[in-house]
């Protein structure tokens, strides 16, 4: 049997780990920006950064589509639950081509974590305008289905049937519950998220068309996420944890009605 953990999986010499988690990376990606099966450029520099140190339990990995670029075309961070389960932290796709938004750093470079410790406001603002979402600095490429079988196939050659998810954003947990994922924790938090922006829900009268709180997102989800991105809840967008039971889909819908 071969390793069914991150953990187990960072203990296996460079390129059997490197092998094993390359199979995370869609078909689709290396095809659409012609990224050679070696993942190197054609002067030898290595395309796909893997962090998985042999004693930990977690692992990140970057794949470019050129050596140097400052955003990788796929970003993702995983770690094993506490039963040996596989857990996402964070998992994106940029388009290199399309216009980047510094939302991710304050305009002397430190970080913001994505927005989720500071914000540089007038990027934000010019991010969501563009029809971005919180926490990107790039359009995506609309691959999400392609990567999310590809990683569901990963998670079936570890000899899991389930993984875990950590909505970072609103938006992300309604993109979820669209592919099929349940709650562990927060479901009615979600709902009562959706209940709040309803017809007579307290949210509404405070969606005052300023910046990130415009009237249109009491029916949208991707200006409710900004909305609650900008702390209308009054409280961060914290304690929700997904699952996914291959092939099992779970059919929730906590927005029932609202577009995107």
């Amino acid at each position: 049997m071969g390793p069914s953990s991150i953990a187990a999986i960072n203990r296996l010499p460079t390129g059997q780990q490197r092998e094993i988690y390359c199979r995370l990376i869609p078909d689709q990606l290396i095809d659409q920006f012609n990224i050679h099966p070696s993942y190197q450029d054609g002067e030898g520099n290595d395309l796909l950064i893997i962090d998985a140190p042999v004693d930990s339990y977690s692992v990140e990995m970057s794949l470019f589509h050129q050596h140097g670029f400052p955003d990788p075309l796929l970003y993702g961070h995983m770690t094993d639950t506490a039963n040996g389960q596989i857990h996402v932290l964070l998992y994106i796709i940029n388009d290199p081509n399309a216009p980047r938004f510094n939302v991710d750093r304050l305009p002397d470079g430190s970080s913001t974590k994505y927005g989720t410790q500071d914000r540089n406001l007038a990027a934000e603002e010019a991010a969501m305008k563009a029809g971005l979402l919180p926490g990107q600095i790039r359009q995506g490429l609309r691959l999400l289905s392609n990567a999310r079988l590809t990683f569901e196939d990963f998670i079936k050659s570890l000899e899991h049937n389930i993984y875990f998810v950590e909505p970072l954003y609103y938006h992300n947990a309604i993109i979820f519950e669209r592919y099929g994922l349940n709650y562990q924790s927060g479901r009615k938090r979600m709902e009562w998220i959706n209940d709040r922006f309803s017809d007579g829900g307290d949210l509404v009268s405070l969606l005052d068309n300023s910046a990130f709180r415009l009237p249109e997102a009491a029916k949208s989800i991707r200006l409710r996420s900004w909305a609650i991105h900008d702390g209308i809840l009054g409280e961060p967008f914290t304690e929700v944890t997904m699952y996914k039971i291959i092939d099992k889909p779970a059919g929730l819908i906590t927005a029932p009605g609202i577009s995107w």
